[in-house]
């Protein structure tokens, strides 16, 4: 099958590709694994396409977390499997893209029996356990137009929300949200929301005004949806408008994190033309904590002058993520319930990596190496070492600031951070000389211990896979999963074969 032109399902490539269906390879992906637990072993094992069907050994695995209701975000806690031995549980790929052809693939999120990730227009479910090519889906949901926003938080139900552009026309205006099933594909409800014009004020843009980007969440019993002139609330239930903000004055709603708990980012102007026009006093940030159920402000927080960017890698505890230099993030605040802050967590210039989206999807709280739990946030180190790189993940707590454990990745091996699990630190474990296996750990901050949950390796086309710059990281369901934001093409005289999305898992799911 092919992502070429019509009559694809999704949407047009950037660059249009040859309207040529080559022969679909239909043989199983097979990764030589070399677990070094000891030295004893010698022998290798190979990580092998399993069923998704676990006969009942989700249970087993994973549980949600008390009192969580259908309404609530989820939040799964994944348990140690019975063997570290990993197996492959998912492939989806392709092997017709021509140099130079692209799709976007914002949004990817799983469930105990599916895969779903956003094509162009089109979210697709794919059945795990299988080695999937385009025209494999169980389910398709195709949209009016492409998908421009998402969130990476899922129900308890395994519900998500989109938003998506009017039509697939150029200039077409980001102004829908749609609620769908992650297990079936589903459309739940649709609704359409004002666009409001890019600028440093809000308005109705007109025809060929670029438009502010807007922003999807979710928090309990709402989808909420920014869009520069305000934002919109909907019941998850029924999709009726639950309530609606306008921004006023110089302010703007550009941004939400949701999960626990809903917070807005603001943009504040400063309109004083006696300013150079990229003076960092033109702009400022706010926080805002929102009811999900009202929209009432139960607190602002306000960011000092100077910050040039802030992100939200937790709205319950509320964790802020600001970039006071020219680079990257440089400093995390920790913020009590009524909106002060606690703790102001310094990155030692670099010294530890904060990393957040940035590109045309605005997700506020995608914060794919920062985790929040435990009454901690977890970052990661920068690389260290002459001969083969090393790392380390330290914990910071909240309320004070100061350091709690270290954990250590050792020589030839970097970590990174993926969501906390219950009182633990779920982290990936990237080989740096390719000899020694990854793995996904489990970290306890109250001990220090380091629990392997499965050892795997990837195969030579995928290693580019783990970079998060690039690629959707997900642990769910006793499974981990690596997923491409963008499908390219391959260079001229390169194989044609282009990995989508990678999934691997313990021998011991399958009873």
């Amino acid at each position: 099958m092919s992502f070429g032109p019509p009559p694809s399902a999704y949407t047009r490539p950037t660059a249009t590709a040859e309207p040529v269906r080559t022969e679909r390879r239909r043989k199983l992906l097979m990764w030589p694994l070399a677990v070094v637990l000891a030295a004893a072993l010698a022998t290798g094992g190979r990580l092998l396409l399993t069923d998704g069907d676990d006969g009942g050994g989700k249970a087993d695995r994973t549980g949600t977390t008390a009192a969580q209701s259908r309404l609530d975000v989820r939040e799964t806690v994944e348990k140690p499997p019975a063997s570290t031995l990993g197996t492959m549980a998912f492939r989806f790929s392709v092997d017709d893209m021509n140099p130079g052809e692209q799709y976007e693939m914002p949004g990817m999120w799983a469930t105990d029996k599916i895969l779903a990730k956003g094509i162009g227009k089109t979210v697709v479910g794919l059945t795990l356990g299988t080695d999937a090519a385009p025209g494999d889906e169980r389910w398709k949901l195709p949209l009016d137009g492409p998908i421009c926003g998402y969130t990476r938080h899922v129900t308890g139900e395994n519900r998500t929300a989109v938003l998506f552009r009017a039509n697939d026309r150029a200039g077409a205006y980001c102004n829908h949200v749609a609620f769908f099933d992650l297990d079936d594909g589903r459309q739940v409800w649709e609704s359409d929301f004002s666009p409001s014009k890019y600028g440093a004020s809000p308005g109705v843009p007109m025809d060929g005004d670029e438009q502010d980007t807007p922003s999807v969440t979710l928090a309990h019993g709402t989808v909420a949806v920014t869009w520069g002139g305000g934002t919109d609330a909907y019941g998850m239930d029924t999709g009726r408008r639950l309530w609606r903000t306008t921004s006023t004055g110089a302010c703007q709603d550009m941004g939400v994190a949701g999960g626990g708990a809903l917070v807005v980012r603001q943009e504040c102007w400063n309109d004083d033309d006696s300013l150079p026009v990229d003076s960092l006093e033109r702009v400022a940030y706010k926080a805002r904590k929102v009811d999900p159920g009202t929209g009432e402000v139960l607190w602002t927080y306000s960011a000092a002058k100077g910050i040039r960017d802030l992100h939200i890698p937790s709205a319950e505890p509320a964790v802020l993520a600001v970039q006071a230099g020219e680079i990257g993030i440089s400093e995390m605040l920790s913020l009590d319930d009524k909106g002060r802050n606690r703790a102001t967590i310094r990155l030692e210039n670099g010294a530890y990596v904060g990393e957040c989206s940035y590109g045309d999807h605005l997700v506020v709280d995608d914060c794919p190496t920062v985790a929040v739990g435990a009454g901690q946030v977890f970052l990661r180190s920068k690389e260290t070492g002459d001969q083969a790189n090393s790392n380390w993940v330290v914990g910071f707590d909240l309320a004070t600031g100061n350091t709690t454990k270290k954990f250590e990745s050792g020589p030839g091996s970097l970590l990174y951070p993926v969501r906390t699990s219950g009182g633990r630190l779920l982290a990936v474990r990237l080989s740096d000389d390719h000899i020694a296996p990854n793995a996904l750990v489990a970290l306890d901050p109250e001990t220090g211990r380091e629990t392997p949950y499965f050892f795997f390796d990837l195969p030579a086309e995928a290693e580019l896979m783990t970079m998060t710059e690039y690629n959707d990281v997900v642990v769910e369901n006793g499974r981990l999963f690596f997923g491409a934001k963008k499908a390219e093409g391959p260079a001229a005289g390169q194989p044609k074969w282009t990995y989508l999305v990678l999934g691997v898992q313990s021998s011991a799911a399958k009873k």
